[in-house]
């Protein structure tokens, strides 16, 4: 029995610390970036989606995954590399949003745009994440 559950409890344990990694680093590096990648806006989209109470488990994984990747210092290809730098990032967030595209829904591509737009600011929660709120 141990030996079914080991890779479950294993791949949930890699999607909890995608999450963590995603939600503490994920604005500081698409704020340095957003304006140097093309893929910013489905980044941004599949962060609101991933974070949604309604999107599966599965969907989370995929896309925590992406996410924590595309945070990743460490990469097939670096991102220093002018030019060639986020081709794997784009890779992998393009793979993605393929495999999650139908629970990136309308509301998180919304809050997306309204992110590139201004009308969305970071706050600190006590918890110390940085979590959005949409200015009233």
């Amino acid at each position: 029995m141990q030996q079914i559950l080991q890779p479950q409890v294993e791949e949930e344990g890699k999607r909890q610390r995608d999450e963590e990694v995603v939600k503490k680093k994920f604005w500081s590096k698409m704020k340095k970036y957003a304006s140097k990648v093309p893929f910013a806006r489905e980044a941004v989209s599949m962060y609101f989606c991933a974070i949604d109470a309604k999107t599966p488990l599965y969907a989370k994984g995929i896309a925590f995954g992406a996410l924590a990747y595309f945070i990743s210092p460490i990469d097939a290809i670096p991102d220093a590399l002018l030019g060639l730098g986020f081709t794997d990032d784009a890779t992998v967030i393009a793979a993605a949003v393929t495999a999650i595209g139908k629970h990136v829904n309308a509301v998180h591509r919304d809050k997306a745009e309204r992110f590139f737009y201004g009308e969305v600011r970071e706050k600190q929660q006590a918890d110390g994440l940085a979590v959005l709120r949409t200015e009233g």
